[in-house]
């Protein structure tokens, strides 16, 4: 094998082949000239890239290897790792930006002059876009000729794939496919939540001009910025600060100035002298080793020194550091910084001096951990001005932000990556937000006015900050900070706003009651009749593999593409709910399966029998991961015939595998009898009628649910008496 040639792992094979690595172990197995591993461990072996091609191809099972997967493939195999082949990858996708005449010179030459020339060719590209080498803390440092040889290969893949896909849809791409393949390394912030955060930073006074981001990430906050800004970037992981530097250069509109730096913001501040429009920032939480013990007089602490166990109320304290006067900070924070009693003096001082301005809570999802509602705080500078008016601004979204008569959504096993619908979040935060900071703003301009403005322009604040609160008092309110300022300091929302159901009332009580009453009434009907025995069927039986062989059906996987379609999830599947996902806007173009009227959708995790048929309100939608789509040809299979028998517990088992934590199902394994169309269509009709059944039972647990638990809710605060309606209360 030649020296630093691309290896490929069996989940590679997998993907290169569009088989289950299943597959792959069975090739191994059964044929004797499957090239044999060139690394890896015996568990995990590697295998090298041209052998497996070739490998493939002779096998017909591969006609071409897709640009894409090359490049890919190339990346997690280059032999100084991933994400020192991604940095190169970016160096290189710079050049082809911004002087396209000159990477085509380089790229016509042999593989080691190239690496010569694009060393040289490096050192001028990134000086321009980050300034000199010498500056402490750059974040990208230019690769020397021998590290760029062995990168040759990939970086004229990757130019090629930019070339019809874009540059920084390429670098998103392949960047994306590293952070997918792992998971835990990387704290990601995803783009809703980065899109309200950069819209509740530019909200205030003046157009944010400057903006920082002290823990920089991905740097998906900064990539959310709208308008000119200059952008400041600061990241502790060496590698990523330069990958994220890369990502928002390649990103940036050629006016837009833009610092990235490597190093630890509390320790080694890299801006200790900006002063800065906007903060956002994405911390780590609950970091114990932060700097407690070398920071103890650092002149940042201006709200009191904060506890080890207070990491978070350190990054807010240098975020207000870095603003100048009456600028945003936004932060996304652990519930418990709210709360801990460690932390209540800081709170109260931020509260005391018009600090902290709002405490915004988010649903279960918006961000790792993904499991717990996390909670945003926005921050003012004080100065400059009449102080802000002495209220905080408190929003909860964490619960299902919908029309009251909504029934919640179907509760679904997800692992809490329910991914929240951003759209009625964002409008939800920021009429609070403009409501509560409109009314602010002229309550401080009517107080520093002359003569008796002042008061007019307070009762004009006041009212505007209520506008919101009175239609929706559930999620959010303005409380006097006076009312916070007790032993405990507890900024946590929901603490402070009414449940949800009492702000519904007995009338939407009475609403659901009724649908629930007529949601039961239909259940009747729906029942299945009587259960007739019969000895066990012994059909002919084909397999989902073959009937697509044979044409009978096509069998697709979901989870590529990009567009403005609905996405089908699997959640949306388990759940029997519409589509509710979204595909993304970057990333190389690529067409999306949509789905049909009669395809039927198959989740492949989880090891449960579910199959749902397509309808036309959910047509259109496109397939999305970890789901199967069976399109079968209606003259030879009816699909609901097709999907009642997919579901069968034993037909499951014997297509599922077993081999991970996980249980995966293949698809192709599962089996149908062999009936003709009209028997077909008869087992079909049943089928159907079992699955509006199922979804009126899913339907009764659901308003069920919601009955019992405004009742609970409606007793406990008084606004439900215990008596029956046509029983008068004794006197």
């Amino acid at each position: 094998m030649p020296e630093n040639s691309t290896e490929v792992t069996a989940a590679g094979i997998a993907r290169l082949a569009g088989v289950g690595r299943a597959a792959v172990s069975n090739w191994r197995r059964r044929h004797a000239d499957f090239p044999r591993p060139v690394g890896g461990t015996e568990t995990s072996p590697s295998f090298a890239l041209s052998e497996i091609e070739q490998w493939l191809r002779d096998q017909g099972k591969l006609a071409e290897v897709p640009l894409r997967e090359r490049v890919w493939q190339q990346l997690v195999g280059h032999p100084a790792g991933p994400v020192t082949a991604l940095v190169h990858t970016g160096c290189a996708l710079l050049v082809l930006r911004n002087d396209p005449a000159t990477w085509r010179e380089i790229g016509g030459v042999p593989d080691e002059e190239m690496a010569d020339a694009l060393a040289l060719v490096l050192d001028d590209t990134l000086t321009a876009c980050f300034g000199p080498a010498a500056e402490a803390g750059r974040a990208v440092r230019a690769p020397g000729r021998a590290e760029l040889l062995p990168s040759v290969p990939l970086l004229r893949g990757a130019a090629e794939l930019a070339t019809g896909s874009g540059v920084p849809e390429t670098f998103e791409f392949l960047l994306g496919r590293q952070l997918d393949a792992n998971p835990r390394q990387y704290t990601l912030t995803p783009p809703g939540l980065a899109r309200l955060m950069a819209a509740l930073a530019e909200t205030g006074e003046r157009p944010a001009r400057t903006v920082l981001d002290p823990a920089a990430g991905t740097g998906a906050l900064l990539r959310a910025v709208a308008g000119p800004a200059a952008l400041h970037a600061q990241e502790n992981d060496p590698g990523l600060a330069a990958l994220t530097a890369l990502r928002l250069a390649l990103h940036a509109d050629t006016g837009r100035a833009l610092t990235a730096r490597s190093g630890d913001s509390l320790r080694a501040d890299a801006f200790p002298r900006l002063t800065a429009d906007a903060v956002l920032c994405h911390p780590p939480f609950n970091e114990r080793n932060w700097g407690h013990d070398e920071l103890a007089y650092d002149p940042r602490w201006e709200y009191g020194f904060p506890a080890r166990t207070e990491s978070e109320l350190a990054w807010v304290q240098h975020a207000l550091a870095h603003l100048r006067e009456g600028g945003i900070a936004v932060l996304l924070m652990p519930p418990a910084a709210a709360s801990r009693r460690s932390g209540r003096r800081i709170r109260a001082d931020l509260l005391r001096r018009g600090a902290l301005r709002a405490v915004i809570a988010l649903p279960a999802g918006a961000a790792p951990p993904y499991g717990i509602p996390l909670h945003l705080w926005v921050l003012r500078r004080p100065g400059g001005g009449p102080p802000p008016s002495p209220e905080l601004l408190l929003v909860d979204t964490a619960e299902p932000v919908e029309p009251p008569s909504a029934v919640p959504g179907p509760a679904v096993p997800s692992g809490g990556r329910d991914r929240p619908d951003w759209q009625v979040v964002h409008g939800a935060v920021l009429d609070a937000w403009r409501s509560f900071d409109d009314g602010a703003l002229a309550a401080a301009g009517g107080a520093g006015g002359a003569g008796g403005g002042g008061a007019g322009a307070d009762g004009a604040a006041r009212a505007a900050k209520g506008a919101f609160a009175e239609g929706r008092p559930d999620i959010g309110r303005t409380v006097p900070v006076i009312e916070l300022l007790d032993d405990d300091v507890d900024l946590t929302p929901a603490r402070h706003l009414p449940p949800p159901a009492a702000a519904g009332g007995p009338a939407e009580l009475a609403d659901v009651r009724r649908r629930l009453t007529e949601t039961l009434g239909l259940t009747g009907t729906l029942t299945p009749p009587a259960v007739l025995p019969s000895d066990p069927a012994h059909w002919s039986l084909t397999t989902v593999g073959e009937l697509a062989r044979a044409g009978a059906l096509r069998l697709r996987t979901g989870g590529t593409g990009t567009g403005t379609a609905r996405v089908l999830t699997e959640h949306d599947v388990l759940g029997s709910a519409a589509p509710s996902g979204n595909l993304p806007t970057d990333g190389p173009p690529e067409e999306p399966v949509l789905v049909e009227p009669g395809d039927v959708v198959v989740p492949v995790l989880g090891g449960g029998s579910v199959a749902r048929v397509v309808d036309e309100a959910t047509a259109g939608a496109a397939l999305g991961r970890n789901l199967h789509l069976l399109r079968p040809d209606p003259t030879a299979l009816d699909p609901w015939f097709l999907a009642g028998f997919l579901r069968g517990t034993a037909n499951n088992r014997r297509a599922s595998s077993y081999a991970s934590t996980a249980t995966r199902l293949d698809a192709r394994r599962l089996r149908v009898p062999r009936l003709p169309l009209a028997e077909q269509r008869r087992y079909g009709d049943r089928f159907r009628a079992l699955a509006e059944f199922e979804d009126a039972l899913r339907l009764v647990g659901r308003l069920g649910g919601q009955l019992v638990q405004g009742m609970y809710d409606g007793l406990t605060d008084g606004t439900v008496r215990p008596e029956r309606p046509d029983r008068d209360p004794p006197r």
